[in-house]
């Protein structure tokens, strides 16, 4: 006697086909209309996913000009405003050298020439100009331009020794670096 797996063993020829269920493709081509709705159904929901895909694509890229626009405005301003900052620097230079000559004239020309010069400064510190600190400090080739090199004790090797003309900022932007003289100094 043969040990099995404790089933029953049938034969084909004692199953009553008639009673069972259709397959799925015995169903699909038993009836042609469901055959070509299941078609159409799944071409919608490709497409219906196609355009969706499509729909944030274009979001996304619509969201990316917006972003890249505002900041190309910005840019702009700036420049613009940078422009017309670098042309009110000589003026604030002519104030600063007068400042320096009338320290041995009259007092009243000075606190005239002080007041139109702290004015100037106020309006341009509002507009975020900055002025570039030299005087004492290490060079650094980003923010001065080196006019002389002078051999001195009096100062460490690579430092500001002298302002020449202020260097101003627009806030992280140079407008202009300062010009400065420059301690050579071999002992430091």
């Amino acid at each position: 006697m043969a040990r099995g797996n404790g089933k029953t063993e049938i034969h084909p020829d004692q199953l009553d086909a008639s009673h069972e269920l259709e397959t799925g493709e015995e169903r699909e081509s038993s009836t042609p209309e469901l055959s070509a709705a299941r078609t159409e159904l799944e071409r919608l929901k490709a497409e219906r996913d196609t355009l969706v895909e499509r729909m944030a694509r274009l979001q996304a890229e619509f969201e990316n000009a917006r972003k890249r626009a505002a900041k190309e405005q910005q840019d702009f301003k700036e420049f613009a405003l940078a422009d017309t900052l670098k042309m009110l620097l000589p003026i604030l230079d002519s104030f600063d050298r007068a400042l320096q000559a009338s320290a041995k004239n009259g007092t009243e020309f000075r606190s005239g020439v002080e007041l139109i010069n702290k004015q100037l400064h106020d309006a341009m510190t509002k507009l975020g100009v900055r002025p570039i600190p030299a005087k004492g400090e290490p060079f650094d080739p980003y923010l001065h331009q080196a006019v002389e090199m002078v051999d001195t004790d009096a100062e460490k090797d690579n430092h500001v020794v002298e302002e020449l003309q202020r260097g101003y900022k627009l806030k992280d932007r140079l407008l202009r670096p300062a010009m400065v003289r420059v301690a050579r100094n071999p002992k430091h």
